[in-house]
């Protein structure tokens, strides 16, 4: 495999709580009785789709309200162990080529991973400002096909939902699951690799 293409939520950095905390907030402040365990099936989707998931009545100005508080929360992500010497040694291999495709905007991706320096690491970026339809539609991956000249039967998909296994397979490129965040159920029996470490990348490419 050449080609890999990125999740970030869940798969490069820890940003679980930095999002669901301030959502559960939120929803509870506006009278909705969700729990964190309520709020985070809905992680790793744009956040205007996870909040109309959720059914509640003005997603619009909850997502809003949502995302004034995120900031207090910053202090919660962290870069999971191992990821960024993996990203250094396929950075510097001539025949890896890799992108992120994320459901953050620009301007979240700056402050959540820039900051950490990950983006060096990767050759192209698709933000969800840039496409039409979220995870689990393909058009980010598709996008980042496009934007890495990829062969999609030799590009792998990193992530950690079930969201991006779909959206990966209705791409018709691999999937690789992000075994260091989520344990494999049922629900990923289709994944093409079950990673348990970021280190098991380099076996497959």
């Amino acid at each position: 495999m050449n080609y890999l293409i990125f999740d970030v939520d869940g798969t490069l950095i820890d940003t679980e709580k930095m999002y669901m905390l301030p959502l559960q907030k939120t929803l509870n402040e506006n009278g909705y009785d969700f729990s964190y365990a309520d709020v985070v099936k809905v992680f790793g989707i744009t956040s205007l789709d996870a909040v109309k998931i959720l059914g509640v009545s003005d997603p619009e100005a909850i997502q809003k309200q949502w995302f004034a508080k995120i900031k207090d929360y910053t202090q919660y992500t962290t870069v999971y162990d191992g990821i960024e010497p993996v990203l250094k040694t396929l950075h510097d291999r001539s025949d890896v080529n890799m992108a992120i495709a994320t459901s953050k905007q620009k301007d979240e991706f700056e402050r959540d991973v820039t900051r950490f320096g990950l983006d060096q690491y990767f050759d192209k970026f698709v933000f969800s400002n840039e496409i039409k339809h979220g995870k689990p539609a393909p058009d980010m991956i598709l996008k980042g096909i496009e934007k890495l000249a990829a062969d999609p039967a030799s590009t792998i998909y990193v992530g950690d939902t079930v969201y991006d296994l779909k959206a990966a397979h209705a791409a018709n490129v691999g999937f690789a699951l992000a075994g260091w965040r989520t344990k494999k159920t049922a629900d990923f029996q289709t994944s093409d690799y079950d990673l348990k470490t970021p280190n098991e990348l380099l076996s497959i490419v």
